[in-house]
């Protein structure tokens, strides 16, 4: 086996390692909650050691940012690729609809999601990485919204589209809250669609008003 064999090898191993603990955590977290959990139970979960784990985070911190990472990406690209198919212009209620449609609304992760939010609350440097990953999300709205141009006009009392971004974002925070308590996804997406509808045109569904 040549040198560059072994070495795609080891790199392949170790993405799949990195893999393997991120699932354990996540698994672990959502049952326990993110401050109740250690090292040593994230690597019995995920059948490693503490040197695996080492070898991969620095801390249950680094590992939760991964975590975090993967979803806000998966959200973002959600997001931008329904807001997407409208082309040039942009049809709110119908870009509405799709994101509702595809949003992951997943229950165990806005419980993951809600105790690290308390534990970056208490902690000034890991409030501010995460709202680094917050402001991924707001941007990928943005970044349409911009796109969209004269061609779609957003309501004034948003203030621009740095404002009406932060509105979404605020929106789905509000929903996600109240998913946690009642568990109805299917109301969730509902109740977003109709409160996204109601923020980014005049509430009469019209999006050249």
């Amino acid at each position: 086996m040549t040198v560059e064999e072994t070495t795609r090898r080891v790199t392949k191993r170790r993405v799949r390692t990195r893999a393997n603990l991120l699932d354990a955590a996540f698994a672990v977290f959502a049952a326990k909650g993110f401050g109740r959990v250690s090292i040593e139970e994230v690597c019995e979960a995920a059948g490693y050691s503490r040197g695996a784990f080492y070898s991969n985070f620095d801390s249950l911190d680094e590992l939760f940012f991964a975590l975090y990472q993967e979803r806000a990406d998966l959200i973002a690209d959600q997001v931008a690729g329904a807001l997407a198919l409208d082309g040039p212009g942009l049809d709110v209620p119908a870009a509405v609809d799709r994101v509702t449609e595809v949003l992951l609304l997943d229950r165990d992760w806005l419980l993951v999601k809600t105790d690290f939010l308390v534990h970056a609350a208490r902690d000034p440097a890991v409030a501010r990485t995460l709202l680094e990953h917050r402001a991924r999300l707001r941007g990928a709205i943005a970044e349409r919204l911009a796109r969209a141009g004269g061609r779609t006009a957003l309501p004034a009392v948003l203030g621009d589209i740095d404002g009406a971004a932060h509105a979404v974002v605020a929106a789905y925070d509000g929903v996600t809250t109240q998913l946690l308590l009642d568990r109805d996804v299917e109301h969730a997406r509902r109740w977003l669609g109709q409160l996204l509808t109601a923020l980014l045109t005049d509430g009469s569904g019209d999006s050249t008003a």
